[in-house]
């Protein structure tokens, strides 16, 4: 079977994996939230999460290659298995989410998302905090949860860990290789579910060339684009992602 031949989709898919692929790339792993969405205006959120599975985890190999071994081993014993608990919950209560529901559940994630990071700045003013089993786990599971549903695990883990002030390559490997563990593991329950037919898949290997693309394009802005640019035009885009994802749902008729 052919993959998705209509151009308007690609208007939305490209500037999705691209996006994701920088912020892998040097601008850290929060902006997951945007590809997923942003795709999911032109196809259902469940195809949409479904094409970008694999892509993601093409980008991944380049992170566990670059930061392998230099993450926080408290917080990983915390993380990852509090987000397979999340995976196996998404995976366990797909079918009691409707798309309409979906769609609702990435503006919400979109908007929280967004309304995070303007407070964010204050988090990061207040005393550090040493890794904690309870919170940690919560968080975990939520990421788990929203990574399973939307790729949109980022926010929840940066809430957890941004309070610590870790060193930031210790931050950044800690929050890589936890989402490349994290992708690999919804794998499974992915193929379970049937989320991969030809046509995902093909559509999925189209826009695969544009992973290392997005990745390599990140590594070199990072040296030369600040931040805030990168970040504040991604916030338009998400907010106006969103936006659109809840007019969507709101008003859904099928």
């Amino acid at each position: 079977m052919m993959p998705i031949l209509d151009p308007l989709f690609y208007l939305c898919a490209i500037p999705a994996v691209l996006i994701m692929g920088i912020s892998k790339g040097g601008f850290g792993t929060g902006f997951g939230i945007v590809a997923t969405p942003l795709m999911a205006l032109m196809v259902g959120p469940t195809e949409a999460a479904a094409i970008m599975l694999p892509i993601l985890c093409v980008m991944d190999i380049v992170g566990l290659k670059t930061y392998f071994g230099k993450w926080d081993n408290r917080n990983m014993k915390i993380l990852l298995p509090a987000a397979v608990v999340g995976i196996v919950i998404g995976h366990f209560t797909v079918d009691l989410l409707s798309e309409r529901w979906i769609l609702l559940l990435l503006a919400g994630l979109s908007f929280g998302f967004l309304a995070f990071r303007a407070v964010a700045y204050k988090i990061a003013q207040l005393d550090p905090k040493p890794p904690r089993l309870v919170p940690g786990f919560i968080w975990g599971a939520l990421s788990g949860l929203t990574s399973f549903v939307a790729h949109a695990g980022g926010p929840p883990v940066v809430i957890y860990l941004m309070p610590q002030r870790l060193d930031k390559q210790v931050y950044v490997a800690t929050n890589v290789i936890f989402f490349a563990v994290v992708n690999y593991v919804k794998l499974i329950p992915y193929f379970l579910e049937g989320r991969f037919p030809i046509q995902t898949l093909a559509t999925s290997a189209v826009l695969m060339p544009l992973a290392p693309v997005g990745v390599i394009l990140g590594m070199r802005l990072v040296n030369w684009l600040s931040d805030r640019w990168f970040y504040g035009l991604c916030y338009i885009l998400l907010g106006c992602t969103a936006v659109k994802l809840a007019w969507d749902g709101i008003f859904w008729t099928s």
